[in-house]
């Protein structure tokens, strides 16, 4: 494929060598001379083990060459490739200046040269950040000729010291658009990289590289404050990590990792309040540890907040405890949370069928009696029931009454849905 780069920074310059390689016809592009010419004589213009090599053999092999010329660039390639850097304001806000120049340049070259041409992205952006900077600078730009105009969004995940073979072989290769034409093409773009090739959206492709570096951010932060914690308490903080991270099924993995509402339970609040008061005996630091309990809680809130908004006094709450399947009420969410709608007035029946079995019979019928029988005789024997007093429904977790209850909505019933979707495509897939 014929491809040009447009900037050769960090991400810019391992592209161009990297597809160069690979066997496409690639131009390097950037308005810094200095880094076009040490591209051009086989130099990298950043620390990366073997990118020299690489550069220098794209530029003697004649796959790569470099302009500081957009028009040059374009007329010479099919696809361009935007690799700039958006840096962080003062403010935590991206700067994406020299994304809009770039994107006029290109869009510019295309008004003077009009053809079929795409743009891929692959800067780190905020969602929205290519349909309404990217896309409409370069339509602006390029006029009327801009009708043959595809764009996608390519998120990179390259680290510094081995971004050569993060390149080659990535988690996934991701591709933000809803035309199958331009995921193809970026498809033949990476052939020779080894990694699932995942389509999705726009805006799904901008937000997943922020949420893994965030994540990334969250581990480092979670294990060394662990450790200052581990070794406060004379204990291996390496030896503790390293058998944390044996548990692949639930510690290293996708569990809990879908979003949903608030934890609860017996376990998970008792432990992290004992770690926290752990950490504050010893005067050790523990903020990320410390806001979890306080983030926890702000789920709640902001799910009675949202209901109350909708000012309808008659709410059905499907679940109880705090994960299906159990009749566990302790610190359950969601006991918390009717607590709440029926101190501000709302009348409130809930269906949760292993409850009402631990009213009669369960290990759970003490704590019912002794902590919250109001709540407890506000149960529904049905969706039926429940059906017919709501005029909010709010589902609680995911179950077989909550499918039940969501197929059975009548005209004017409002729906709070606090597992984000999760009883729709489980219904789906089950049908």
């Amino acid at each position: 494929m014929r491809v040009s780069v447009f900037g050769l920074g960090y991400v810019g310059s391992v592209t161009a060598g990297c597809l160069a390689d690979a066997g496409h016809t690639v131009v390097g592009v950037d308005v810094a001379g200095d880094k076009v010419r040490m591209v051009s004589a086989g130099t990298s213009p950043i620390v990366e083990p073997g990118l020299d090599e690489l550069l220098t053999s794209g530029v003697r092999t004649g796959t790569l060459s470099t302009t500081t010329s957009a028009h040059e660039a374009v007329a010479a390639t099919d696809v361009a490739l935007i690799c700039v850097g958006t840096p962080g304001r003062t403010d935590g806000r991206p700067d994406v200046g020299a994304l809009e120049r770039v994107a006029r340049g290109i869009g510019l070259a295309l008004r003077s040269a009009p053809k079929p041409y795409t743009v891929v992205l692959r800067s780190t952006v905020l969602p929205g950040t290519i349909d309404d900077v990217l896309i409409p600078t370069l339509e602006t730009a390029a006029g009327p000729g801009s009708t043959g105009l595809r764009v996608a969004s390519n998120p990179e995940f390259m680290r510094e010291g081995t971004a050569l073979r993060d390149f080659a072989e990535p988690p996934f290769t991701l591709v933000g658009t809803d035309d199958s034409n331009t995921a193809e093409t970026v498809r033949e773009l990476y052939a020779r990289v080894t990694a699932p090739f995942v389509v999705t959206t726009v805006r799904t492709a901008e937000m997943v590289k922020y949420v893994s570096n965030a994540f990334h951010a969250v581990k480092i932060a979670f294990a060394n404050e662990i450790g200052d914690l581990a070794e406060a308490l004379g204990v291996d903080p390496h030896d503790v990590m390293r058998i944390f991270a044996l548990d692949k099924k639930l510690n290293v993995s996708g569990a809990y990792l879908r979003p949903g509402f608030a934890f609860g339970g017996s376990c998970l609040p008792k432990d992290v309040r004992a770690l926290v008061y752990a950490a504050r005996t010893r005067d050790i630091a523990g903020p990320l540890l410390s806001s979890v309990m306080s983030s926890n809680e702000a789920q709640i809130r902001r799910a009675a907040q949202t209901i109350l908004d909708m000012k309808r006094r008659r709410v059905g709450v499907v679940g109880l405890a705090f994960k299906p399947g159990t009749d566990d009420l302790r610190e359950s969410p969601l006991v918390t949370l009717c607590e709440t709608l029926i101190g501000k007035g709302c009348e409130v029946r809930v269906l949760d069928r292993h409850v009402s079995i631990a009213r009669l019979r369960g290990a759970n019928r003490r704590y019912i009696e002794d902590e919250i029988p109001h709540i407890a005789s506000l149960m529904c024997d049905g969706p039926a029931a429940l059906l017919a007093h709501a005029d909010v429904i709010v589902i609680g977790n995911d179950s077989p009454d909550a499918a039940r209850v969501l197929g059975s909505i009548r005209p004017g019933q409002a729906v709070v849905d606090l597992t984000r979707g999760t009883v729709s495509r489980n219904a789906g897939r089950a049908a």
